[in-house]
Order: structure tokens, then sequence, then C-alpha cells
């Protein structure tokens, strides 16, 4: 008599369900855009804000293939976390948010619905989620300028929910004083020159952290920075220690610790330095020697994943 298979389970059972849940996960993990930003000037930016930055906002360069009918302003958070928003106006003006409570597996299809969203919505009208969450819309590199940074506005607070010279309700006033209460204190760094990636500090209470956001290849630099470390430069000085690395929208994150004491603007130049660091340690191609390749297995270990 033949075995029955075991790969036709019954419909219906708890195998074939658990084995629908699987199919479900595998299928829902392939649909996931592994560096939703690439081809932006501003990839490590956006990255930043949508991850980590409290309060910052920046208007959008529009591409030229789009009907701009208003600005537009990217923020890191809107009020009750809303994809968009039109604020109304003399000359309404677009708002859309980085960090979203409705998020889809395509943050960039998601930011560029958004965006296209504000050029036709009513004043006053807002949006909860992205209209286009499958991706089948335009890429973002269609929507905004690949090719321009963002100029931001780094805030120490939320006030700048409420328009200038407008009274907000009680509510909003409370909503707003609750937000500033809990907000900590960011800048980015200006490192200038041919620095890349994206370098914020901010101050957690304990102490200041630094997160750089790099635009390289990951593996490539998880080698650099191995390479930096065998030689006792994987620092930013005085009052600076590496805390680790986490992967985030396809890209490696270095954070220091630093001394809070210290104003954010006094880490500019222990920065630059140690990017110059990096950049000769990812120029060089020879193999890993053995106490790199020491300090490459110990950094993995201290490596984490967000998204």
């Amino acid at each position: 008599m033949g075995k029955s298979k075991r790969n036709s389970p019954k419909p219906d059972s708890n195998r074939a369900q658990r084995l629908a849940e699987r199919r479900a996960v595998q299928q829902q993990a392939a649909q996931v855009v592994t560096r939703p930003f690439a081809g932006l000037a501003a990839e490590c930016d956006l990255v930043a804000l949508r991850e980590f930055v409290p309060s910052a906002t920046a208007t959008l360069k529009l591409a030229s293939g789009v009907a701009a009918e208003r600005p537009v302003t990217l923020a890191t958070v809107l009020p009750g976390a809303v994809s968009a928003l039109v604020r109304a106006g003399d000359e309404p003006t677009g708002f859309v948010g980085a960090q979203t409570q409705f998020q889809s597996a395509h943050p960039g299809a998601d930011l560029a619905a958004a965006v296209l969203w504000t050029q036709s919505a009513d004043p006053g009208d807002s949006l909860s989620a992205a209209a286009d969450s499958e991706g089948a819309g335009p890429a973002l590199t269609e929507v905004i300028d690949p090719g321009a940074s963002l100029d931001l506005t780094v805030h120490q607070n939320f006030n700048w929910w409420v328009p200038e010279g407008v009274t907000p309700d009680p509510q909003v006033a409370a909503t707003i004083e609750q937000a500033n209460q809990a907000i900590m204190p960011s800048d980015r760094l200006e490192l200038g020159g041919d620095v890349v990636g994206a370098a914020w500090w901010v101050d957690a209470g304990e102490k200041a952290h630094l997160r750089w956001v790099r635009p390289e290849d990951e593996d490539a630099l998880m080698l650099a920075l191995a390479r930096v470390h065998a030689v006792g430069g994987l620092h930013l000085g005085e009052g600076s220690r590496f805390a680790g690395s986490f992967r985030t929208h396809g890209l490696l994150v270095p954070v220091f610790d630093l001394d809070r004491e210290r104003h954010a603007s006094e880490w500019i130049a222990p920065a630059q330095e140690f990017g110059a660091r990096l950049a000769q340690a990812l120029a060089t191609d020879t193999p890993l020697t053995s106490d790199e390749r020491r300090s490459r297995d110990g950094l993995r270990s201290r490596q984490v994943t967000l998204r």
C-alpha cells in the first residue's frame, strides 16, 4: 500500500493553515523593497527622517515631469501621524510625513503617492494612509528630483504644526505640548567637503549619540569599519565610543556614544577626521588581516536590523 504524501495536507486542516500562513509571510517578505530610497541624492537623510529624527522639515523639489500645483514640505511626523495634509492659506501648502501611522512594504511608493495626493487635495484635507501601497504608481525618483538634496530645518519642538499667527484650540495645544515634552534635542552635522552620508546628533538624556547613515554597500562598509577598528581608529576622539551599528532600508548606520556636555558642533571636526579614515579604508581592496577579520566578526555581533 502506498504511503500518503505529507506534502498534500487535507484542506482546512491545521497543517494546511500553517503552510498557507508561511506562504503568506514569504510572499510579503518578497514584496518588501530593501532599499526604497535608492537613486535619490537625499537617500541618507530620508532614511534618518523616517527612522529616528524627531522634528525636521524640508521643502521638496519635485521632478520635472510632475505638474506642481503647490509647494510640498516633507516633515518627520505630522499631527496624528497622517501620511499627508494640505494646509489652507493664501497659498495652500502640501505636507507629507516620513513617520506615519500606516505604512506598507513600499515606503518609497507611499511617499510618492502622498506627494501626488497633495497636488489635488482640497485645503484642510488629510490623508491617513498612502493611496498606492502596492507600488503600482510612479517611482519616487519620478516624483521628486532625484538629484536634489534636502535643505533641512531642524526643529527642537513641534510648534510648526500650527501656522504662524494661528492660535490652536486647547486640544491641539495640549497635543503639541505633550509632544514637545517628549522631544530629544537633535541636530544634523554639516560636515561638508567629500564626507558622505547623513550624520545626526541627538541628546538622549544620560548620553548623546551620533547616528551616521551611510550610502555605501553594507558589506563594503562593514569591511571598512573593521579595518579602521583594527588600528584603533573607530571613534570620534576623546569623549566618544563606538556603540555598534544597525541596518535599515538597505543601509548601515554606525552609532557612537558621545559626551553630552559637548555641543553638537564640537563633533564636526572629529567626524570629518573619522570620515577621512573611513574613506581611506573603503578604498583599500587588500584581503583582511587576521586582526581585521576578528574586528569584522566583533562588529557584526553588535549589529541589529530595524527594517
